[in-house]
């Protein structure tokens, strides 16, 4: 079962959505991680998310969900570029218990906020911030459209271990495009009686033939979603520059070297003393290999 993401509208409606079904790019995650149980269907529900949103806003760059919490888990947090390259990881507090493989997704995070990052090739970089007031990550997501972008957004997230799906529904501001007032009421109606099983086991062509045999559904062309990271050597050494001279010269007088992987996907960066006195005479040289 590839990883894609179906857009469709509703024929003389302003209503969109899109379903996304994850299972390869979903495996790649949680195999690079020991994750438990309840915290391996929380980051399905949100890649699923990230890819949803990612599609909606067609953005040119990044979009990142970021989950802060004061439970079980301290940080979730998935990214997804036009490429449809999707990666996440979570966090746990070292002094939490283990959550129960049940547990939903408030027991996990408790208080905290949702950070939505839209990072564009070109233009300037926005957040939006979201407080976990609801007990799904997918409610909490609707009220981040509701208070900042003003447009009705729902939302259906289901993660299995194996495989991840979600739908959204989105309602748009032009009524000019609307030739049905009962459209929006009815097509939300409709996808509330999907069940996680559906969610996680049903293709796009199916779901939506599915939920809306009676309606004149219009599909665009899928598209592909897979695992990919987007770390680099020149974005390691941006990010070791960040820790400071002094901090870098101590971890090289006590190691004699410095080295790091990405907690995405564990590729791992070495860096020698010499590489690393490069880097520091030359910040802006990219990254330093010394042969």
């Amino acid at each position: 079962m590839s990883d894609k993401i179906q857009r469709f509208i509703l024929e003389n409606t302003n209503v969109r959505g899109e379903v996304t079904l994850l299972e390869q790019a979903y495996a790649e995650v949680l195999d690079r991680h020991q994750y438990p149980a309840a915290i391996n269907r929380q980051l399905g529900e949100l890649l699923a998310a990230v890819a949803l949103l990612t599609d909606t806003v067609k953005l040119d760059g990044t979009l990142s969900l970021e989950v802060r919490g004061n439970a079980s888990v301290a940080l979730m947090m998935a990214e997804s570029n036009p490429g449809g390259e999707l990666r996440a990881i979570a966090r746990m507090d070292e002094d939490a218990a283990l959550p129960a493989d049940g547990a939903d997704f408030r027991t996990l995070v408790g208080d905290g906020q949702i950070v939505i990052t839209l990072d564009p090739r070109e233009g300037r970089r926005y957040q939006g911030i979201v407080a976990i007031d609801e007990s799904s990550l997918a409610a909490c997501l609707e009220d981040y459209f509701t208070q900042s972008e003003q447009l009705p957004t729902r939302l259906w997230l289901a993660a299995d271990g194996l495989r991840a799906g979600g739908m959204l529904l989105q309602r748009l501001p032009d009524e000019s495009l609307n030739q049905d007032d009962d459209a929006w009421d009815r097509a939300t109606h409709l996808a509330a009686t999907l069940s996680q099983e559906e969610l996680v086991s049903l293709d796009a062509g199916t779901l939506l033939t599915r939920l809306f045999h009676e309606e004149d559904v219009r599909v665009f062309d899928p598209k592909a979603l897979r695992f990919g990271c987007t770390c680099s050597r020149p974005r390691i050494s941006g990010a070791l520059l960040s820790l400071g001279e002094e901090e870098l010269r101590q971890i090289v007088a006590e190691q004699g070297h410095i080295e790091t992987q990405c907690h995405f996907c564990h590729t791992h960066y070495h860096f020698s003393a010499a590489e690393v006195e490069a880097l520091l005479d030359d910040p802006e040289g990219g990254s330093p290999t010394i042969h």
